[in-house]
């Protein structure tokens, strides 16, 4: 064979093997993308009683997605009670992200705030409202529909869509990623529910993390303080999954993926792999690695009123909501915010929320 033959024999080697990987590669694309698809759960859909959507719509208007963490395990004995959970919301924060897509911030709403709930259907029965309920209560009775029913007729804000993720998912979220950079002022020694945690910054994996964002003492207004480290755990979260470790990762990338769809309920709008492929894109220029998050505002009641241990929502809360409904930063109340810029929060920010950065 002469040094021509022989050049073209090599190249047709390489061209076919080429081909060969390419093909590999987009079999295990598509059967990758219909395994994640396959687990995403739809749940019902919103009515938007009585609130409209703002202008412009999507795919570059303002955008609220309300994330809703179940006390639902989907995990056996995990959880720092290691029991069985009642359904309520653990976790509620609404993810506002303003029109052009370029910035974003969240705000919690702690689970022991009072306020009265709204009727809601679900699959045409309609679930009654209560007045004074609890505001984790509304997930239990009447699903995420019903959730998001009570944060539109209290706060006047449009949900796009809604996220719950159960205990189970959280987990597996964070060991996906390679678990999430945290900075504990000081060490957690949790005797009761076999919490101990040591001071400084570290990296959790999945168990301990959910220890640490669900961990709280038995006083009173302790949810305060457990908001104030969810909100620091997400903002390190959401900056991890899109920093270039994980990103550049096919396999943290699927597993996370994987993990995501397999323990999230969506309503239908979002449930399915392109429909969040499509709302990423969206995001793409959002600067969320840098997301602030503010806490509702609330007040105790004093300690001889019977709702003694719960919260209710103060006047700053309209301002609140008001800058949302209208699209506006947050301005002044954003003092005090948590930052997804570094773990726990960062420089006086984090001082005022007793986080370290």
């Amino acid at each position: 064979m002469d040094r021509r033959s022989h050049r073209r024999t090599v190249w047709r080697v390489v061209l076919v093997t080429q081909l060969c990987l390419a093909l590999v590669t987009a079999v295990a694309v598509v059967l990758a993308y219909r395994h994640v698809d396959r687990r995403i759960d739809a749940g019902a859909p919103i009515s938007h009683a009585g609130v409209e959507r703002p202008e412009p719509e999507l795919p570059t208007g303002p955008l609220n997605i309300l994330v809703l963490g179940t006390d639902e395990r989907g995990c056996d004995g995990c959880g720092i009670d290691r029991e069985s959970g009642g359904g309520g919301a653990d976790v509620t924060m609404l993810l506002h992200v303003a029109d052009g897509r370029r910035a974003a911030y969240g705000m919690s709403i702690p689970r022991d705030t009072l306020v009265d709930r709204p009727d809601c259907q679900v699959d045409g029965e309609v679930v009654p409202g209560e007045q004074d309920a609890v505001w984790n209560e509304a997930l239990a009775v009447g699903g995420p529909a019903c959730a998001v029913a009570q944060l539109e007729a209290v706060t006047g804000i449009y949900v796009d869509g809604y996220v719950v993720v159960d205990f189970g998912g959280f987990q597996e979220m964070v060991d996906a990623v390679g678990g999430v950079e945290v900075c504990l002022p000081e060490a957690v020694d949790d005797d009761e529910h076999d919490i101990h945690l040591d001071a400084g910054t570290q990296v959790l994996g999945g168990e301990d993390a959910l220890a640490y964002v669900r961990q709280r003492t038995s006083t009173p207004n302790a949810d305060l303080g457990r908001v104030r480290r969810q909100q620091a755990f997400v903002a390190s979260m959401i900056a991890k999954v899109l920093s270039a470790r994980t990103l550049t990762r096919p396999d943290r990338l699927f597993s996370f993926a994987s993990a995501v769809a397999g323990s999230i309920q969506t309503d239908p709008d979002l449930a399915g792999v392109s429909e969040i492929v499509d709302l990423a894109a969206s995001l793409r220029k959002a600067r969320l690695g840098k997301i602030r998050f503010v806490t509702a505002p609330v007040v105790e009641p004093p300690r001889d009123d019977p709702d003694w241990g719960r919260v209710r929502l103060t006047e700053d809360a309209e301002e609140l909501w008001a800058r949302v409904v209208a699209d506006r930063p947050l301005g002044d109340l954003g003092r005090g915010a948590i930052s997804g810029s570094r773990p726990g929060g960062s420089g006086a920010d984090a001082e005022a929320n007793g986080l370290c950065g």
